[in-house]
């Protein structure tokens, strides 16, 4: 047997709709149509680097040093692409307290940390499903192949979406939806790790300048 006719053996378009389409319908019935998109884009992070604070908190440093010789209002002008730098920097300028920015990173990081979670219980939920379609799929072959026993014809191909649907749903679930899961949780825990490095600098930039904010407020009214 020649290694194209073994490959082919282990293809079935029956079955592979079987446990692929009916593994996607249950994600559609059962996920938000946010968290599925949201799932789908998840995919672009899994061969990046894992995410690291240094480059932001250098950022905020230059930033500080900004502050510090043009004063706080100077910060405006930055361009600033990381949405949580931009967002505390912000507070900062409008005078915010070191306890508001940090309270404002962290209802972000708990946001992020939700929409991280809710990507990846989508291929916890698909990893969970699709086995359970590869059995359909074998009681839909078995079912076919019963029914086709005086037709010996048929009977091959009944038995081969009966076997291969289970073989389908264990490596769905365990060779791409489980892994996939697991390394975006993986990931989200990691950023939200280095994210939390960011409270601290951004809180003692507004600490630094907060009664500058103030006073010049005073001075305006």
């Amino acid at each position: 047997m020649s290694p194209r006719m073994q490959v082919a053996t282990f293809l079935d378009p029956v079955a592979l709709a079987l446990v692929g389409g009916g593994t996607m319908l249950a994600a559609l019935l059962r996920t938000p149509a946010h968290d599925l998109v949201r799932s789908v884009k998840a995919l672009r992070t899994l061969p990046r680097h894992p995410f690291t604070a240094e480059p932001l908190l250098h950022q905020i440093a230059a930033q500080g040093r900004i502050a510090h010789r043009h004063g706080v209002m100077a910060l405006d002008r930055s361009v600033i692409t990381d949405p949580d730098v931009a967002a505390g920097l912000a507070a900062v300028v409008d005078g915010a307290t070191p306890a508001g920015v940090a309270a404002l990173l962290s209802h972000r990081s708990h946001k992020r940390m939700e929409r991280h979670a809710a990507a990846a219980d989508v291929w916890a939920a698909a990893a969970e499903t699709a086995p359970a379609m590869g059995m359909i799929g074998t009681l839909i072959g078995l079912a076919a192949m019963f029914a086709s026993m005086t037709d010996p014809a048929a009977i091959g191909g009944a038995m081969a979406v009966a076997l291969l649907a289970t073989l389908y749903g264990a490596l769905l679930a365990n060779l791409v939806a489980l892994p996939i899961a697991h390394r975006l949780r993986a990931a989200a825990r990691t950023e939200a790790f280095e994210r939390a490095r960011l409270a601290e600098p951004l809180a003692a930039l507004a600490h630094r300048e907060a009664p500058k904010s103030l006073s010049g407020t005073r001075i305006a009214a």
